[in-house]
């Protein structure tokens, strides 16, 4: 069988000198799949993901992106390989406009990128609405469609969103769900930490179940959701 085109094999690590966090953690995805980390608070969801990305030293085991050895890059150098990350708080410059912060996620590109910026508008079409606004003035939802926005302009190989409905509306949370869904029939892998578990599992290609850093269930969204001990354990019943 080939190997995931992005892939966080048998991970142990934490931050700094602290203990290990995450133990022979697996987390995979391949192009035009949605796969999701869910479990309970502390479970290390968002570690996992940082661990992904370089944001955290990975002690045993590796990352891989399309068959090459990440683990020593920096998350700078991982976004120039084709990482797109959407970290959980702090993720847009809210005293620019709309259409300055999708300009900074073009950062890293030499080449004219107006397309870009038209299918950013055609998936988010308030943006293109409020454009001239300052980031900082949009919902909670329109400031998450901002961040998601602007790591696509990077044009990404995989994209990766840490809590992407956090503290947003169940309409919200729907819409945002819907849009991630378009992103991903482009052909563009999605590795999504959630909170709202059985949303996301709805959603998902491929599920994670992480318990104190380590897998816990593995399986399609589908599987995981008729799994009666993950449902028990971890979605309410």
């Amino acid at each position: 069988m080939s190997e995931p085109f992005l892939i966080g094999d048998t991970m142990t690590g934490g931050y700094g000198k602290g203990p290990d966090i995450l133990h022979d953690c697996t987390i995979a995805v391949n192009p035009g799949e949605i796969a999701v980390i869910v479990g309970p608070n502390g479970a290390g969801k968002s570690t996992a993901m940082k661990a992904v990305f370089g944001m955290l030293e990975v002690r045993t085991g590796s990352v891989r992106l399309d068959g090459e050895d990440i683990t020593s890059l920096s998350p700078q150098d991982r976004v120039i390989k084709g990482m797109g990350f959407v970290p959980q708080v702090r993720n847009i410059f809210t005293s620019l406009t709309v259409e300055e912060n999708l300009e900074m996620g073009a950062f890293i590109r030499k080449d004219d990128f107006k397309d870009t910026m038209a299918q950013v508008y055609d998936l988010f079409p308030i943006l293109k609405e409020k454009r001239l606004q300052a980031a900082g003035e949009l919902s909670g939802g329109q400031r998450q469609q901002v961040a998601v926005g602007r790591a696509l302009m990077t044009q990404p190989k995989v994209l990766m969103l840490d809590e992407p409905t956090a503290g947003v509306s169940p309409i919200v949370m729907d819409e945002l769900f819907d849009r991630i869904i378009e992103v991903a029939r482009t052909g563009i892998p999605i590795l999504m930490v959630e909170q709202n578990a059985r949303q996301a599992l709805e959603i998902a290609d491929k599920g994670y179940v992480l318990v104190q850093g380590r897998n816990a269930h593995t399986g399609t969204g589908k599987e995981l959701l008729a799994d009666e001990e993950v449902r028990r354990s971890f979605l309410g019943g």
